[in-house]
């Protein structure tokens, strides 16, 4: 103690207090992560970023599964925890479930953290400049966890789609338009389904949708153009909240 600060150390707080730090550390090695990402990608730019964070993440995930399996005591095989190998197929996707609701969640709150102090004007700022760097992102890992080429054109687009965590959470659908161009749809949508049953308006969407597509499906085939078919604020019909034509140019 001294000048008014208290000094003190880990070793002197409680078990309860430790159980916080612990949490407090998981914490902040999630936002330096994202930090590291963050300023990556602003001097090297995104697919740069993603190559770098590809091994970083690799090395990142392998050295925290390590130490702790062997400080908590659970079984490592492949790297992956043995416990989760040995769950059921239905297991696993009821995790899966659960982990792309929390990363929607996350998603909520820190746009209603923004929302409640600047506003919404910020917020919705804040959240389509976000996107501009989740989309491509989320792109470009699935596109190389799925094998994808360089240009895979409309079905691979497809396959991409499939594979975000929105398709987890949400109901989407695909339509042909002809050889050049699909329409996709997003039958039932999560954060606006529960707008509806509160009473609410549509949350319009549409300025983040604006980055969102055209980001992803630039990022899985550079030749995909998107165009909005609607999004709200605009009126669309009971079956879909939004839907986005994706057109391959020559």
């Amino acid at each position: 103690m001294g000048n008014g600060v208290l000094v003190g150390r880990f070793e002197e707080l409680s078990r309860e207090e430790l159980v916080r730090w612990v949490m407090e550390g998981f914490r902040r090695t999630l936002i330096h992560y994202g930090c590291w990402f963050r300023e990556v990608e602003y001097q090297l730019g995104m697919e740069k970023a993603v190559a770098v964070e590809r091994e970083a993440g690799d090395l990142s995930f392998g050295i925290t599964m390590k130490r702790l399996s062997g400080i908590l005591g659970f079984e490592l095989e492949d790297g992956m925890p043995k416990r989760l190998k040995q769950m059921k197929r239905e297991e696993l996707l009821k995790l899966l479930d659960g982990v792309c609701v929390n990363w929607l969640a996350n998603d909520g709150v820190w746009f209603q953290a923004v929302e409640k102090r600047f506003g919404m004007d910020t917020a919705k700022r804040c959240n389509d400049t976000c996107w501009s760097r989740y989309s491509p992102y989320e792109a470009l890992r699935i596109k190389e966890l799925l094998g994808l080429s360089e240009h895979p054109g409309l079905e691979g687009l497809k396959a991409a789609l499939g594979f975000r965590m929105y398709a987890r959470i949400n109901k989407q659908s695909m339509e042909d338009v002809d050889a050049e161009s699909f329409i996709f749809r997003m039958n039932d949508c999560r954060v606006q389904s529960a707008r509806k049953r509160k009473g609410l308006a549509d949350y319009p969407c549409k300025s983040g949708g604006m980055v969102e597509y055209p980001f992803f499906a630039s990022a899985i085939d550079s030749r995909i153009e998107t165009e909005c078919v609607g999004c709200p604020p605009d009126a669309h019909p009971d079956d879909w909240y939004c839907a986005w034509k994706f057109t391959l140019k020559a």
